[in-house]
């Protein structure tokens, strides 16, 4: 008997069911492993990624973005919009409840937006635009506009992060600059912090009262069923294990496969290997400072036009063609507005054409500084290509080689760094006003390179104004030769991070940003 309970309890050690609080049964637990630790549970307090991959689990949005990037309506029913687009009624669906049971009301969903608007690109922009944000009953709003914003649904409906979630009105009292201490939403899943094990796991237990939408799902728009009994996230930060934990059975979903392991996963019939096209991809940027040194100059800058060869670095990643391409677009391939305008001189790369572009500048010799982030593997081999090819240009290069987080201390100095790679999910960068790369022009804030180009601010104050799809394209195209001619940034490919299942899981929705409803196990 001893010897059985022993067994028994190393049994329940591999499978994760030690120090938690009772589990659903392990045949309807989907196990994950997701690019990171969810640290910050707070929705709207971080633009982390795996912090918006959470919201999208526990909490629920007003509306929600369709695969092609069109909003539709997810906690509301209907709304009407005056003649002049300056006032805008909503009302919410019947039926929906937070997770301790109690409706969901239009002053909880005021009361969060204007919580979350301060802390987001598109959000703040909204806001400003805003004469007045009230509750009119227990299930109607009205936003009222002072002038024209050509994007509310847009920006109610965004996908990128942090992402407008609803809260209680009591926690979304809470200042934007502090992290709420309850974790309490109306989404498709629950949290419970007897279920949340730090550095370990986090079990979050499918929502018996979630009021899903009719329709079918599209990607966070539409019907969000769970067919499973609850989501088990793992902390496991070596690829190596969390590929072969996936491949053993341990594991059901890994959200980033190692590049290098591709090939053998794809030979592996117990596991399916998830591509992602479009905006589920990733495209990488080098990111240049405009406030220091050889940089400062724009002429210096343009040098780099005729240096970043998309495909080389694309070839450096070892990735089949089916997972990378070379693409022109500030505002990615496969986005609404994707567009090669203001491209042309970066369409040949050439490093003879280079040299002599260089030669042509009042560079003398300068050390350049590229950083290269040594613990993301896209980041690092971005780098390190452009680095060598700028010594075969003429540059005197710099390579200094740090963690990631250590480089994003560097880039708050104004001085230190010149340029380096780094890249982010099409989600984020389809839109002008919430791509990182562009957006913060004449800010300030470190993440612009201290880049400020006037016309390009005006550019985007008249997007967010624009009457329809057609205007807003016409000014994209402004942008982006402008983007182009000061190398704000400068993109070195498109790419996809490939996801990994288990074989037996269907109707998993294809989404970088993982997402866990309407899957079968």
């Amino acid at each position: 008997m001893a010897r059985r309970s022993l067994g028994r309890w190393l049994a329940l050690l591999l499978l994760g069911g030690i120090g938690l609080a009772p589990s659903a049964p392990r045949a309807q637990t989907l196990t994950a492993v997701l690019e990171a630790e969810v640290v910050t549970l707070d929705p709207h307090f971080t633009t982390a990624y795996i912090s918006r991959t959470f919201g999208y689990m526990v909490f629920d949005t007003l509306f929600g973005m369709d695969r092609s990037g069109t909003p539709r309506p997810q906690m509301v029913e209907s709304w009407t919009t005056s003649p002049d687009g300056l006032t805008w009624r909503f009302t919410l669906r019947e039926g929906l409840l937070w997770h301790d049971g109690t409706p969901v009301t239009a002053a909880d969903c005021v009361a969060s937006l204007r919580r979350w608007a301060p802390r987001s690109a598109l959000g703040a922009r909204l806001l400003a635009a805003t004469a007045s944000i009230e509750a009119n009953d227990a299930r109607s709003f009205t936003l009222t506009l002072k002038e024209s914003y050509g994007l509310v649904l847009e920006t109610l409906g965004t996908a990128a992060s942090p992402g407008p979630f609803m809260l209680p009105e009591r926690l979304a009292r809470t200042p934007g600059t502090e992290r709420i201490t309850e974790i309490i939403g109306s989404g498709p899943f629950m949290y419970r912090r007897e279920d949340h094990r730090p550095g370990d796991r986090m079990l979050l237990r499918r929502n018996p009262r979630y009021n899903s939408r009719p329709e079918p799902n599209d990607l966070f728009a539409g019907g969000k069923p769970v067919r499973i009994e609850a989501l088990e996230l793992r902390v496991v930060p070596d690829g190596l294990t969390a590929a072969n934990a996936i491949q053993a059975g341990e594991v059901d979903y890994m959200q980033y496969a190692p590049f290098d392991l591709l090939p053998r996963l794809e030979r592996d019939r117990r596991v399916r290997v998830l591509g992602f096209t479009g905006l589920d991809t990733f495209t990488g940027h080098y990111r240049t400072n405009a406030a220091t040194g050889p940089f400062s100059d724009p002429a210096i800058r343009r040098v780099l036009l005729r240096l970043v060869d998309q495909a080389e670095v694309m070839a450096a990643f070892g990735l089949s063609s089916q997972y990378q391409r070379t693409c022109p677009a500030i505002f990615v391939c496969g986005g609404p507005y994707e567009t090669a305008v203001g491209s042309e001189v970066a369409r040949d790369p050439s490093i003879e054409a280079a040299r002599a572009a260089l030669r042509a500048t009042s560079y003398n010799g300068e050390p350049v500084i590229v950083m290269v982030a040594n613990d993301l593997e896209a980041a690092r081999i971005s780098s390190e290509v452009l680095a060598n090819r700028m010594r075969q240009a003429g540059f005197n290069v710099d390579m200094q080689v740090m963690d990631w987080a250590s480089l994003l201390a560097r880039r708050t100095r104004r001085d230190g760094w010149h340029v380096f790679g780094v890249h982010a999910i099409g989600i984020d960068l389809q839109s002008p006003i919430t791509n990182p790369f562009v957006a913060f022009t004449c800010s300030g804030i470190p993440a612009s390179g201290y880049h400020c180009n006037e016309r390009l601010t005006a550019l985007f104050d008249a997007f967010t104004k624009a009457p329809d799809q057609a205007a807003r394209m016409r000014l994209i195209e402004e942008m982006q030769r402008l983007i182009y001619s000061e190398v704000i940034t400068l993109p070195w490919g498109q790419f996809a991070q490939p996801a990994l299942h288990r074989a037996n899981l269907r109707n998993l929705v294809p989404s970088a940003i993982p997402v866990f409803w309407n899957v079968e196990k």
